[in-house]
């Protein structure tokens, strides 16, 4: 039975303005590779629709078990994570671990979704904890977890678009 969420939170880290602009000036425009194989999907593994972008969260977090020093867990500040609408399973609150890091996607340039935590980033908020531990995941990282070449080839257009368009936002602002 695969396990599906719904895309709740977005983290931006101070000025939102200020730092897309920074971060679209350093982050490079991504290319198809056209050896990209979307990453295969069990029967019990959790996933993760993000729009038309499907995220394999349980092979995400072997893979970030496995390789700390690929994506190693920073603490990320509560307030920070923008929360939409959300209707959270109040009973699976209590068995919680908010000491297990949750796992940020940088979706578009300095933009970071919450595709795996949602539960814990609220028990976090109503402890009134400053941080928690997270998984801030670049797409160089994420992209081998999308299930579909569809997926991956509306991801890269996606960001490019995103790129463009904060490039854009930086040059009228002059």
């Amino acid at each position: 039975m695969n396990g599906y969420r719904l895309p709740v939170a977005v983290v931006y880290s101070f000025n939102k303005t200020w730092c897309t602009t920074i971060l679209s000036m350093r982050k490079k425009k991504l290319k198809i590779n056209k050896n990209f194989k979307p990453c295969p999907v069990e029967t019990d593994d959790e996933l993760y629709p993000n729009g038309i972008f499907e995220f394999n969260i349980t092979r995400m977090s072997e893979y970030l078990q496995k390789n700390p020093e690929a994506v190693p867990v920073e603490k990320v500040v509560v307030c920070n994570i923008y929360w939409g609408s959300l209707s959270l399973n109040e009973a699976h609150l209590d068995s919680v671990d908010v000491s297990r890091p949750v796992i940020l996607a940088e979706i578009a340039p300095g933009r970071y979704n919450v595709i795996d935590g949602n539960h814990r980033v609220e028990k976090a908020r109503r402890m009134e904890m400053k941080s928690v531990p997270a998984y801030r995941v670049p797409p160089e990282h994420h992209m081998q977890f999308l299930t579909s070449q569809k997926a991956y080839t509306a991801y890269v257009e996606y960001w490019n678009n995103k790129l463009m368009s904060h490039r854009e936002v930086k040059t009228t602002r002059k």
